[in-house]
């Protein structure tokens, strides 16, 4: 369906509010659940369910027909992304999903790669990390894969600031504020210097998932190897990234 042919099923919509309409509105978005759950799959890595995060996001989608307000000039999809991607990690956080010992882990690793950059000016790898903590390397990649699920606490952060619409015009708006262009061509900086602490294939994991928004499944054929492990390189690249980018992490997480 077109453009135009979704602002007609809208305007319809929003005049009857018939279950039929709704339906096929319903039917109309599915798609969009299914990037938001592909999304957030790749930070929670295999400690969920894809299937069980689009049945999840569901449930968002349709709070959000319900509750979109197009008088707010605010494009469906933007605030719908929002209540999908809220209504899987509510259902997450009931569901205590983030171990305790996972977020102890977390800690140690952060803790062994400070120590480690500091001691040799350089990053660590991931064999010193390894070492520092008294683990196998193996134990370590198992360690990095557990760590996905943790970026669901920055996520959470997010949308507990108040992501209802007004929040959402600000960040359509803010493109044409001279600020945020300033911002976001110290970002590109940043995030170039950054992806050269990855190795060529952490590197090009990020490419193609960011820049070329390509699915877990994806990349794995293009790169030949097994979706676990492309897990596990983007989870490695961004924990190399995250010194360098520091505030602006944010920007990956919230992709």
């Amino acid at each position: 369906m077109d453009e135009s042919s979704r602002k007609k099923l809208w305007d319809e919509y929003i005049k009857t509010r018939t279950p039929e309409l709704r339906d096929t509105i319903i039917i109309e978005y599915a798609p969009l659940v299914k990037v938001v759950a592909g999304r957030l799959s790749m930070y929670l890595g295999y400690n969920v369910e894809y299937e069980d995060l689009v049945s999840y996001g569901n449930f968002g989608l349709i709070d959000a027909i319900d509750k979109y307000d197009a008088a707010k000039a605010v494009k469906f999809e933007t605030y719908a992304s929002l209540r999908i991607r809220g209504a899987i990690l509510d259902q997450i956080r009931k569901m205590d999903w983030i171990p305790r010992t996972v977020r102890q882990r977390q800690k140690k690793i952060d803790t062994a790669i400070k120590e480690l950059e500091a001691r040799n000016g350089r990053n660590a790898t991931d064999q010193e990390i390894a070492d520092v903590l008294g683990i196998s390397g193996e134990e370590y990649l198992e360690w990095q894969s557990q760590m996905m699920i943790t970026n669901v606490v920055s996520l959470n952060e997010f949308l507990e600031q108040g992501s209802e619409i007004p929040a959402e015009r600000n960040l359509t708006q803010k493109i044409d504020v001279p600020e945020e262009v300033l911002e976001r061509n110290e970002l590109k900086k940043i995030l170039a210097e950054s992806l050269e602490l990855l190795t060529e294939k952490e590197r090009k994991v990020i490419l193609l998932y960011y820049y070329e928004d390509l699915t877990l499944k994806e990349i794995s054929n293009i790169l030949e190897v097994s979706e676990s492990r492309i897990s596990q390189l983007h989870t490695k690249a961004l924990q190399k990234m995250k010194n360098k980018l520091g505030r602006y992490m944010g920007y990956l997480t919230e992709s």
